[in-house]
């Protein structure tokens, strides 16, 4: 990875692996809060030379530390300072909307040493799509600066009125400083002797008290407390199959970097750089996976997409009412009206998946009261998918792009070559897509369990009578006889898109599938066609196209195969699931700190490595949680508060012997077990259900 990425909350920066931010960077360097970026030019510089690079450290999310030195710096044959004299050691991150940065200086010369660290500044306060390059419009105008005592101000008015600034403040007399962003402090050093000081960078959005920030020490140890407690509230996995523990312990501290609270509850935005910000299907998936190690994740997140559900007939959003949104946007562009996210609706499964996440939820919390509060969100929900979803009323709901600025495909293949027919030819919208045909159905079936549990037979009936239909005429219309597999989707013309592709395998998870089926299914899903030896291809080698190289066409995206995994645990496809989990975690091994990014190229095994995807996500909300998923299929983990009951089918991994999970959020209660070869021992159960084990 080469940028380094901090994030807290609402606010996150993007530098060099040297923790600078470089002008004019291909990956949009800056700090950035609300899609703008407050901070485009953060150079430092050693007497006006730029430093060396030593080390760059970003194993912890929260805080990067970079260690630099300095090159060797003579003018005509004088000595001005002798090459790697000078320790710079850069330590940041962010706390309550604040950066904060300490740099130490160390003399390691034999003699005493003068010299001068300069730092320079500036912020364009661009909307994050004018970054991308995806994007023009409208904009504000630069203010200029104020300088105050240890303090630079940048300011903004923008075209949606609102007046930004970035506030820099530094703990250290300074030399000098100037308009134009840059601040010079003088330094002697004696032999081992070392200086140490603090800036901090403060954005401000509107006419807003600002607040002076807390001392560097105090907002680290708040920090470091805040992780403490995440910690103490998370399910603890421990497992003598050291490349899996490494991708778990990854994942629970990625996620956490990723959760931002709204006001709702905290719940997972999508991924860095670019996909801060609540995310329909993205949120609700990444939410789904880590219901065995915080439940209280989901419901923050089912409470954050309630608060933002459409309302209205609005194509330029994209919205129609009880729909779930797909992204939201609150920069310049969005606020002016010149983009339409704010929020933007174009999304196909994130309505089925919010029900299917509120129904999981209920099904390992037993928190029945959600339902009541969320009772007009479900109905309105239900609504969409019969009415605004199904377009034709032929049971299956399908997308149809009408915004000008909106997404063409609007699953979670959402890139233009990604519904491609045998042919090669692109479907032609409205397109009905497999898998989240098996959203509505999962959702409805797990619905009516809930409203039968709540005493509300006839509203159960419905939906189980609805989801019937719709099970029976998804075979009718998806299943593909000469493949033996089911179509990616129906074209505008109700026409199989034939492409053999993974997203029929996210259906194993409902059980819509036929059961004489389901077999064909996931043999396709292991076969040398799909699975590259390091995971699931989200596009079957050989077809018309496939490219390893390309996003959706023939790549490797874990959460893809996580949803996999979890209807193939559910099924009790233990060895098939088992291929794959190793296989992922076989890829980990080649990529930064034993992360597996948003996706890598689908290239077989046999090559010698994971080949990286150029541009993808990382850290990345629901490949994040990938390795969580596999912790709950290998228990074949599912419980089910109406039922009072926890089915279990442990099946361990090849390379492991033990496997033991402690404080499983279960009901009111807990659930600790231990799995080892010999057999399953409860360590603890306060649930108060029955554990079933397959």
């Amino acid at each position: 990875m080469d940028y380094r990425v901090i994030k807290e909350n609402d606010l996150f920066l993007l530098t060099d692996t040297n923790g600078n931010i470089t002008e004019n960077h291909q990956y949009g360097l800056g700090l950035y809060t609300k899609d703008t970026r407050f901070l485009s030019k953060l150079d430092l510089k050693i007497n006006g030379e730029n430093p060396v690079l030593l080390a760059s450290d970003a194993a912890e999310n929260y805080m990067s530390k970079i260690l630099l030195t300095n090159p060797h710096m003579e003018k005509d044959g004088e000595l001005i300072l002798w090459r790697e004299s000078v320790e710079i050691t850069r330590t940041r991150f962010i706390y309550d909307e604040v950066l904060y940065e300490s740099i130490k200086v160390k003399n390691y010369y034999p003699k005493s040493v003068n010299f001068n660290v300069s730092l320079h500044f500036d912020v364009d306060f661009s909307d994050m799509f004018i970054v991308r390059g995806f994007q023009t419009g409208e904009i504000g105008k630069r203010k200029g600066q104020t300088i105050s005592n240890k303090s630079l101000t940048f300011h903004y008015e923008g075209a949606d009125q609102l007046h930004r600034s970035t506030i820099i403040s530094w703990d250290k007399a300074e030399k000098s400083s100037d308009s134009d962003g840059s601040v010079y402090f003088d330094f002697e050093l004696n032999h081992l002797e070392e200086d140490t000081f603090i800036f901090m960078i403060q954005p401000t959005i509107g006419q807003v008290d600002v607040t002076e920030p807390l001392a560097f020490d105090q907002a680290l140890v708040n920090l470091k407390n805040s992780y403490e407690e995440w910690d103490s509230s998370i399910t603890k996995v421990k497992t003598d199959f050291e490349p899996l523990q490494r991708l778990i312990d990854r994942g629970i501290g990625d996620l956490r970097v990723l959760l931002t609270d709204l006001g709702y509850g905290k719940f997972p935005v999508a991924g860095l750089p670019w996909f801060g910000v609540p995310f329909g299907r993205d949120s609700l998936i990444a939410a789904l996976q880590m219901l065995p190690f915080n439940p209280v994740v989901a419901k923050g997140t089912l409470l954050t997409m309630a608060s933002q559900q459409g309302t209205k007939v609005d194509p330029w959003r994209d919205e129609q009412p009880g729909k779930i949104m797909h992204e939201i946007r609150y920069g310049e562009l969005a606020n002016t009206n010149q983009i339409p996210f704010t929020p933007y609706y174009g999304t196909i499964d994130a309505t089925p998946l919010f029900l299917v996440l509120l129904t999981q939820y209920v099904r390992w919390t037993g928190d029945l009261e959600i339902v009541t509060t969320l009772n007009d969100n479900i109905e309105a929900a239900l609504n969409w998918i019969d009415h605004y979803g199904d377009r034709d009323g032929d049971l299956f709901i399908e997308y149809h792009q009408e915004s000008s600025k909106g997404i063409a495909n609007q699953g979670w293949k959402d890139s233009g070559d990604s519904i491609v027919h045998r042919n090669g030819d692109y479907a032609k919208t409205p397109i009905a897509l497999s898998e989240v045909q098996g959203y509505v159905y999962q959702a409805k079936m797990e619905l009516a369990e809930i409203f039968d549990t709540l005493g509300n037979g006839e509203k159960a009936k419905v939906l189980k009578e609805q989801a019937s239909s719709l099970r029976e005429k998804f075979e009718e219309a998806f299943w593909m006889n000469d493949l033996n597999y089911y179509a990616i989707a129906l074209d505008e013309n109700k026409k199989q898109v034939g492409t053999i592709t993974s997203n029929p395998g996210h259906v194993l998870f409902s059980e819509m599938l036929s059961p004489e089926r389901v077999n064909s299914v996931v043999e396709m899903l292991v076969s040398p066609k799909m699975f590259s030896g390091f995971g699931i291809r989200t596009m079957g080698a050989d077809e018309a196209g496939y490219n390893p190289m390309s996003y959706h066409d023939g790549s490797i995206w874990p959460h893809d195969n996580s949803l996999i995994l979890l209807g193939m645990s559910k099924l009790q496809k233990s060895e098939e699931a088992n291929t794959v989990m190793q296989g992922l975690i076989d890829a980990s091994s080649y990529f930064e700190y034993d992360r597996l990014p948003e996706l890598f190229c689908g290239y077989e095994k046999s090559i010698g490595k994971a080949v990286k995807y150029p541009v993808a996500c990382s850290p990345q909300a629901w490949a994040a949680g990938t390795p969580l998923v596999f912790v709950q299929s290998m228990l074949g983990l599912f419980p089910n508060s109406m039922k009072k009951q926890i089915t279990i089918s442990p099946n361990l991994l090849k390379p492991m012997n033990e496997l033991e999970v402690s404080n499983l959020s279960i009901g009111e209660g807990l659930l600790s077990l231990r799995v080892t070869r010999e057999g399953i021992e409860i360590l603890e159960n306060t649930t108060g259900y029955k554990v079933i084990n397959k």
